[in-house]
């Protein structure tokens, strides 16, 4: 408990000049010893040099702080009320150097992720997420699900400091990628369409050469988007896109009112739903979906290395 003798003090130190860490770390150690000697030992430096050090913070303060007695010394009333404020100072002070150093490494911050609806399904995101926010509790995780080209956008401007997208990146100076894992393609079609009969069975994609298509718009999916059109392509025929849908997992629920088939990650088997049946592709090894981490070129951010880091290690186990 505080004593009155503090209060009466405070007009002392509401005028007091700057004073320096290292002074009340010296003062408060010389309250708490008794004496200066054993003070000295304890902060590791002569005896002399703390003498003058509490000299001068005396003269600093215009006020004596401590009462020499034959044996030691003991606080003033002006001491004991500094002895309480440097105390909280010097705790505070500490509590700041540990936040610092803290952020240094990349422990306490914030970090802002951005991923494709697609990219959360996988169950490498949200686990690598938990992961992160279990282990780095002093960073503050912020998520947002969006389109690829709306994350990359975030990520040019700032918004957003990493993003999970499904393709590669091309002709983009500012940002770069990481190739996290890749996962086949599966054919989603309604459960009452005729190719839907035998869906353990695996199914050429040439089958759906004369098939009524369901994508995603291509800036939602980018590389994907172009990925089935290439191997529809190689296969022999055009895809009829008859609709594309805003975001890829809305292409289930167009699929399943019957619009078309669509041609969707594997991990999106996950989201289930009626009317959807999924079967394995054939003749078509190149058509896989990748999983990327997007950032930006230079970000030194050691919040962002941490997490990089940890998504690296998460992978490599993954695979």
């Amino acid at each position: 408990m505080r004593t009155n003798a503090r209060i009466e003090a405070l007009p002392y130190l509401e005028s007091i000049p700057m004073l320096e860490l290292r002074q009340l770390k010296a003062f408060v150690a010389i309250a708490e010893e008794g004496y200066i000697t054993r003070a000295a030992e304890r902060l590791g430096m002569q005896q002399p040099p703390l003498t003058r050090m509490l000299q001068s913070l005396e003269a600093q303060l215009g006020v004596s702080l401590m009462e020499r007695l034959p044996r030691g010394v003991r606080p003033t009333t002006a001491g004991l009320a500094l002895l309480d404020e440097a105390r909280e100072i010097l705790a505070q002070a500490e509590g700041l150097a540990d936040v610092v150093r803290r952020a240094a490494r990349g422990e306490r911050g914030r970090l802002a992720i951005g991923f494709t609806s697609s990219a959360a399904l996988h169950p490498f995101v949200p686990s690598v997420l938990r992961l992160f926010r279990e282990t780095f509790v002093g960073v503050s995780v912020v998520l947002e699900e969006a389109g690829t080209g709306e994350l990359l956008d975030a990520l040019v401007h700032e918004k957003l400091d990493a993003a999970f997208i499904r393709s590669p990146l091309s002709g983009t100076q500012s940002l770069q990628d990481e190739p996290i894992l890749v996962e086949p393609m599966l054919l989603a079609l309604p459960t009452d369409h005729p190719l839907a009969i035998d869906p353990a069975s695996p199914l050429p994609l040439a089958a759906l050469a004369t098939e009524s298509f369901v994508l995603y718009r291509r800036r939602v999916g980018l590389g994907l988007y172009d990925a089935i059109l290439v191997a529809c392509r190689e296969a022999g025929f055009s895809p009829q896109v008859v609709q594309e849908a805003p975001r890829m997992t809305a292409t289930l629920s167009l699929v399943a009112a019957g619009l078309g088939v669509s041609i969707v990650p594997a991990s999106m088997q996950r989201l289930r739903g009626d009317g959807i049946v999924y079967r394995e592709l054939t003749e078509c090894q190149s058509l896989v979906a990748p999983l990327h981490l997007a950032t930006r070129i230079g970000d030194g951010s050691a919040v962002l290395g941490r997490f990089k880091e940890m998504v690296v290690t998460a992978a490599s186990t993954e695979a």
